[in-house]
């Protein structure tokens, strides 16, 4: 019985682990992206402070780990928790993919050596990049506190984000900007789509804290009245 008892004692200092170690890949997320972005947009340099592809194996690796915690404490402790763990693994995908996003964003900051600028929308791009820059302390504090109402703040950002990320994206196809050049216009559609999808992944993980597990990474479906 004891060992029983030490078991099921270690299953949940598991899951907590699992917990902890998806905030720190949140926070490399964030580490990253800033470090890309800055590169990108404010500097002519592509020389970035810390190595990124090996903070992104960090966090691929962690990852890993975070699925080895969960799938061993569901192992001891049977359904207990068994939706906290589901979710988890869900979220830890997500934070994955930001790390990717970022990734992509420094390797496009390396190609294009002078720093971007958004043209006709460069309110727009920084209006996105801002939404972002408050996203990852809200996510991380939704996710800690179970904040719902503070969930919501990052889910009702999105669709207006996404619209304007997929304007300049259109906006660069059919090239309206003429100040821009072409390295200028794809460089910028790129990073129009990779700041969508940063959020996205963002937004994915809020959602986990107001939506039921079926419904993580949907939008929080109306309670009919």
């Amino acid at each position: 019985m004891f060992n029983k008892f030490k078991e099921l004692f270690s299953s949940e200092n598991l899951l907590d682990s699992a917990f902890n170690t998806t905030l720190t890949m949140i926070e490399f997320d964030h580490k990253m992206y800033d470090a890309s972005r800055r590169i990108l947009r404010e500097s002519d340099s592509s020389e970035l402070p810390f190595d990124i592809k090996k903070t992104d194996r960090k966090i691929n690796k962690y990852e890993r780990e975070v699925r080895r915690k969960v799938l061993t404490h569901l192992t001891i402790a049977g359904t207990t928790n068994l939706v906290p763990g589901l979710a988890l693994v869900s979220i830890v995908i997500d934070v994955e993919r930001i790390g990717d996003y970022t990734k992509n964003i420094a390797g496009l900051a390396n190609l294009h050596k002078n720093r971007l600028h958004g043209g006709m929308h460069e309110t727009d791009l920084k209006a996105i990049e801002n939404v972002i820059e408050e996203n990852f302390p809200k996510v991380i504090e939704v996710l800690k506190t179970q904040d719902k109402e503070r969930a919501r703040t990052v889910l009702q950002m999105e669709d207006e984000t996404s619209k304007k990320s997929d304007a300049i994206v259109n906006d660069m196809i059919l090239h309206k900007d003429k100040s821009l050049s072409t390295s200028d216009a794809v460089s910028l559609a790129m990073y129009a789509r990779y700041l969508k999808r940063v959020n996205s992944h963002l937004t994915n993980i809020a959602s986990s804290i107001v939506n039921p597990f079926p419904r993580i990474g949907f939008r929080e479906k109306k309670k009919s009245k």
